[in-house]
């Protein structure tokens, strides 16, 4: 977890970039009753940060198989689509929430991963010491 540390910096960017992003898009695509309340942005920014810490991890230990921003980007959907929208499924219909809810999240949450992707990618990350 040392590259937290070391990665402090282009985390915490990237966390902010995924809770405008989310500003953003709660806005847009989920409309006035979709739009989440600002008293759950602690828990946001705790919960994106975490992502992002994550996100790197996979950055750093991604295989250079292809050019580094396809592998960021993939790496990004790979997770999203792995992890995110079977969780995200199947809280939404266990909780009998509206389909297009589900939809709406499923995409910010995949425009966050693509966003904290490309930041990382962007500004770079430090492996940690061998």
């Amino acid at each position: 977890m040392i590259y937290i540390l070391l990665n402090a910096v282009p985390i915490g960017l990237a966390t902010l970039a995924g809770l405008v992003f989310g500003m953003i898009w709660y806005g847009i695509a989920g409309g006035p009753a979709a739009r989440p309340r600002l008293s759950i942005l602690p828990l946001a920014f705790v919960a994106e940060f975490w992502l992002a810490a994550i996100l790197a991890g996979a950055l750093i230990l991604a295989p250079r198989q292809a050019t580094p921003w396809t592998m960021a980007l993939a790496s990004a959907f790979v997770i999203w689509i792995g992890f995110v929208v079977p969780t995200l499924f199947a809280t939404h219909l266990h909780r009998r929430l509206p389909l297009r809810l589900a939809f709406v999240d499923c995409g910010h949450w995949l425009g966050v991963m693509l966003v904290q992707a490309a930041l990382l990618q962007a500004i770079g990350l430090q492996p940690p010491p061998a």
